[in-house]
């Protein structure tokens, strides 16, 4: 099975992918707009609001003169994403210079949205309906045990202390490149999938609601209506009661499947069902230097290779045992140790040096993150020395022989297996030789 290749993209990189037709039919949305515009980098929200209300094509010439000379690389980086998403049209005049101009219908939605003010896909439900609705502080706890379940059902961990029962459509985005499926036999987990866990939490989300997207035609689903549906629900106000009756069919199973990945939570009254947004559902338009902000590490690693990870977390401990031997947990307290065996095996499946150490110093504990270096030296170039010394040997499958029943057999397929290139090595003395694998088939 090749292997997958994990990238942490923005969920907009999605949405710029839309056919043009598709995408200027999301801008007639004002809420969709409003989602689009947060999602920007900051200088290209700055050209959206200058360009707002002017209704005649700017030179690309003018607006380079709008930055510092500096501040050119972001600049070009701005403008190829309002292009890529269509906010910006860019034609050629007569005298062959470039001219930039907003789209009609965002432009004309988002003015709407900024005079008359926000507009909603859907009202919160009232608080006289709704009874006992979790604290932004409860629901934040919910969402990340919800993300830790669904991972430690993923690396299928015996120490989850609930059952999560993953939805068959999110299965299935599981085994399109995190599990293998062999016949009669458990799901087994990939390469790929020791390089995802490795990732921060948005990185995470941002794959699996990719490959969810990717994944909605083979669900007779048009992946434009489940962007429009994943936009609306990043409009909506983190902690406030949705109905259920509101939403279609479809948007249930969606609404299902999000609740898996702790984007929602679901809760049920006397008479009526509604569904809560959480920070990770809200997050989902982001920019991903806008919400990626530090959390609190809880790694520290000591000169002798020995770590502690300050951490109840049983997925910190799973990952951790990704490379490194866990010798025992207390509630609170995870010690092990960085050795030569468990890196290799870490090597083995997948995991690179750089993954491993960029892991440890973004979750170092805040009593080492402000060190220069927060891993100790000695540790973090051992961790290289490792991986490259598993390295200088190249595996080649082969088939050995030996027992010939004469030197002159020997001999002939010696000659044959050279013909082909196909002889890594021989002993004439003992008539030993081994044979590439891949001619074997041929001889």
């Amino acid at each position: 099975m090749p292997q997958v290749k994990i990238i942490a993209k923005n969920f907009m990189d999605m949405v710029a992918s839309l056919p043009a037709m598709k995408l200027d039919k999301l801008y007639e949305n004002a809420f969709i707009c409003e989602a689009i515009l947060r999602s920007l980098p900051p200088l290209a929200k700055k050209y959206v609001i200058q360009m707002l209300y002017i209704d005649v094509p700017i030179t690309a010439k003018s607006m380079e003169e709008w930055v510092f000379p500096d501040g050119s690389s972001m600049h070009r980086v701005a403008i190829d994403r309002l292009i890529k998403l269509r906010i910006f049209t860019d034609t050629a005049d007569r005298r062959r210079e470039t001219t930039y101009r907003i789209n009609p219908t965002f432009q004309t939605n988002l003015q709407k949205l900024l005079t008359l003010g926000e507009v909603l896909p859907r009202e919160p439900m009232p608080s006289d309906i709704t009874v006992r609705l979790p604290s932004l502080e409860d629901l934040e706890v919910y969402a990340l045990e919800q993300w830790e379940c669904f991972l430690l059902q993923l690396i299928n961990s015996a120490q989850a202390e609930r059952p999560s029962n993953i939805s068959s459509s999110m299965m299935r985005i599981l085994q399109r490149g995190l599990l293998s499926q062999r016949e009669k036999g458990a799901p087994r987990l990939t390469e790929s999938v020791f390089q995802f866990l490795l990732m921060d939490t948005n990185a995470q989300l941002w794959y699996i609601i990719r490959e969810y997207i990717s994944n909605s035609e083979e669900r007779d689903v048009d992946p434009a209506d489940l962007i429009s549906f994943l936009l609306e629900l990043s409009c909506h106000v983190t902690g406030k009661a949705y109905n259920s009756n509101t939403l279609t069919e479809i948007q249930k199973s969606w609404i299902k499947d999000l609740t898996d990945l702790g984007l929602v939570k679901l809760q049920q009254g006397m008479n009526e069902s509604w569904f809560i947004p959480t920070k990770l559902a809200t997050n989902l338009s982001v920019c991903l230097t806008d919400s990626s902000s530090r959390k609190q590490g809880f790694v520290i690693v000591e000169g002798n290779f020995r770590l502690y990870a300050y951490s109840t977390s049983k997925l910190h401990c799973e990952i951790l045992r990704l490379f490194s031997r866990i010798e025992y947990q207390l509630p609170n307290l995870i010690v092990g140790a960085i050795t030569e065996e468990s890196l290799y095996n870490a090597f083995e499946n997948g995991i690179a040096a750089e993954q491993i150490i960029t892991f440890l110093q973004q979750n170092s504990h805040p009593c080492v993150a402000e060190r220069m270096p927060s891993i100790p030296e000695n540790v973090t170039d051992q961790i290289r020395l490792w991986e490259s010394d598993l390295n200088r040997v190249e595996r080649t499958p082969a088939h050995y022989y030996d027992e010939f029943p004469s030197r002159d057999v020997f001999e002939a397929a010696c000659d044959n297996a050279r013909e082909w290139n196909g002889l890594p090595w021989e002993d004439s003395k003992t008539m030993r030789l081994v044979v590439k694998a891949e001619i074997h088939m041929y001889n």
